[in-house]
């Protein structure tokens, strides 16, 4: 193959196959998050820790480093090793007895996480020019409604029938062989080959990278409504396994099925229709690529609402579905205009300083506070007490849709410095 043609699409499904080995094994534990905290003998605020602060605490301070050494050394080589890790991880989670055991083995998948989307959103856009980057990256970021799909069938069904240790070895060795695979199929790209070489452009130190990428106000505004976003997002991701079967009564395996499939198709049709439309109204307007995730913001908050305040469990299971299309469109976008106001050598960078505030603010903080919530709620409101938690996390959208209005209001006079 060359580098041309079909062959930046088999680069692009390749990538899109590792962050959805990324997706399947960070969510694992939300499908399986019951059945754990019955066996541990878990609080909700043990949960939280385990989906989110847990979890994002060497994913978000790591992904940075990470991020450097790829806009410097070989992205495959770094991405081939961090899913091998992170696999070989995920399988060690299966081994835990204590919530101590389980939250360091989450601690190491996330560490291997760390450098998995920085070197594919690179490599990505040295494959694509900037007027299909928004659609590359909303392929690339099927990925994580496939994963999800994927986490919440298999783990689910296995977990039903022989308990959720063995679900973490399901999903843990594939991951390896993968790793495996991937080294020798995978060849690293001309750096910048699409925008021009760089040898006229010189390294920069974390500072000077920092202050370039920040200096641009956009930059700073889409990283804080992309934190916002996922503020919400992932508050009620992490948490609605849990929500759908203590509020409702629904049992384990029909959780899984239905939320598998509805989260996973939703978010599939989601991130394609959000980052098609970006590229399609941004060829005219730029900030459409701002106003996409503003739509993806006000649209996904109604089903939401809907999910958490129906009666009925038909009628919250059926929410899900436009909820994950709605909450998946801003994506794809994000990622793109991250991508669009870095140079050829800040790429891994940008994308690292997005996901540090996504999972700064939206991992670490989002399911932590929720369960916290739940479980100062519990005493009188019972089960419901995470309807309400769940609820007060939602209002970060209105934060997140200030921030990308802002963001949009400085896009265009920042493109000018790239």
């Amino acid at each position: 193959m060359n580098n041309k043609g079909n062959y930046k699409w088999f680069i692009l499904t390749m990538l899109t196959v590792v962050y959805v080995f990324n997706f399947a094994d960070r969510q694992i534990l939300v499908i399986l998050q019951e059945s754990i905290k019955e066996d541990l003998k878990l609080s909700d605020t043990q949960l939280g820790l385990l989906t989110g602060l847990g979890f994002a605490l060497l994913y978000t301070t790591l992904g940075v480093p990470i991020a450097k050494l790829a806009d410097k050394y070989n992205r495959k080589n770094i991405l081939v090793f961090s899913l091998g890790f992170w696999s070989l991880m995920t399988v060690i989670s299966g081994r835990a007895l204590n919530f101590f055991q389980l939250l360091l083995a989450r601690i190491g998948v996330s560490a291997g996480e760390a450098g998995g989307m920085p070197p594919s959103h690179s490599i990505i856009s040295d494959y694509f020019p900037k007027e299909q980057r928004g659609t590359a990256f909303s392929i690339y970021s099927m990925g994580v409604p496939i994963g999800i799909l994927l986490g919440f069938i298999v783990a689910g069904s296995i977990a039903s029938e022989y308990g959720w240790k063995i679900a973490f070895y399901a999903l843990g060795i594939p991951g390896i062989l993968l790793s495996i695979i991937l080294y020798f199929i995978i060849k690293e790209p001309i750096r910048g080959q699409i925008d021009g070489h760089v040898n006229d452009i010189k390294d920069s130190t974390f500072k000077e990278v920092i202050g370039s990428l920040f200096a641009k106000k956009s930059f700073l505004y889409l990283c804080l409504g992309a934190g916002f976003t996922t503020f919400s997002s992932y508050s009620l991701n992490n948490f609605l396994p849990s929500f759908i079967q203590r509020v409702h009564g629904v049992d384990l395996i029909t959780v899984s099925i239905n939320l598998g499939f509805s989260i996973g198709i939703g978010g599939l049709i989601g991130a394609l229709i959000g980052g098609r439309l970006a590229d399609i109204k941004g060829a005219k307007n730029k900030k459409w690529y701002l106003y996409v995730p503003i739509l993806s913001c006000i649209f996904s908050l109604f089903p939401a609402i809907i999910i958490l305040f129906t009666g009925s469990s038909k009628i919250a299971l059926a929410a899900i579905f436009p909820y994950a299309m709605f909450n998946a469109a801003f994506t794809g976008p994000v990622y793109a205009v991250g991508q669009t106001l870095a140079n050829v050598k800040m790429r891994a960078f940008a994308t690292a300083l997005i996901l540090l505030f996504m999972n700064g603010i939206g991992l670490a903080l989002g399911p932590l506070s929720a369960g916290m919530l739940s479980d100062f709620l519990e005493p009188n409101f019972g089960n419901f007490s995470l309807r309400y938690a769940l609820t007060l996390n939602l209002l970060s959208l209105f934060l997140a849709i200030l921030f990308y209005w802002k963001s949009a209001n400085n896009y265009e006079k920042d493109l000018e410095q790239v």
